[in-house]
């Protein structure tokens, strides 16, 4: 009976040290901060004078990316689940609430990126698409 309950208690401890030892995924060809370099109307120029980017840094819990974006006012946060054969679902993010003097770019990206429902990656360029045609285009910030 001893035996059984020490192999029991061992199963189980070992269990819950692999379970907390267990790190989640990380995908280190999404996973990064990505800069924005293409959205329609608006010039390369702007998007790097107002410094936008996307991070998607964060561990992936369950499939799900915390996210975050800057474009050069408000700090903004988002859930981006990225699936199987190039699909991804953003939810409607939040942000904070300064008031700058052009918001033309955020107010852009903003409504865009909920539209979001592709994905591609190729080399150290990350795309996102709609099923009208709209995109937009990062490139990782780690990339020279």
């Amino acid at each position: 009976m001893k035996k059984i309950l020490l192999s029991l208690f061992a199963v189980l401890l070992l269990g819950v040290v692999l379970n907390c030892s267990t790190v989640p995924a990380k995908n280190p060809s999404l996973q990064r901060k990505w800069m924005l370099i293409s959205l329609d109307g608006f010039s390369k120029d702007q998007l790097i004078a107002h410094q936008a980017e996307m991070n998607l840094t964060s561990n992936m819990v369950k499939g799900k990316i915390q996210g975050s974006a800057y474009m050069g006012c408000n700090r903004m946060s988002f859930v981006s689940e990225f699936k199987k054969e190039g699909k991804v679902k953003i939810s409607k993010g939040i942000s904070t609430m300064k008031a700058c003097q052009d918001m033309n770019l955020e107010t852009s990206f903003q409504k865009k990126i909920e539209t979001m429902t592709n994905y591609s990656i190729e080399g150290h360029f990350l795309t996102l698409s709609d099923d009208q045609g709209n995109s937009m285009k990062f490139v990782a910030a780690d990339w020279d």
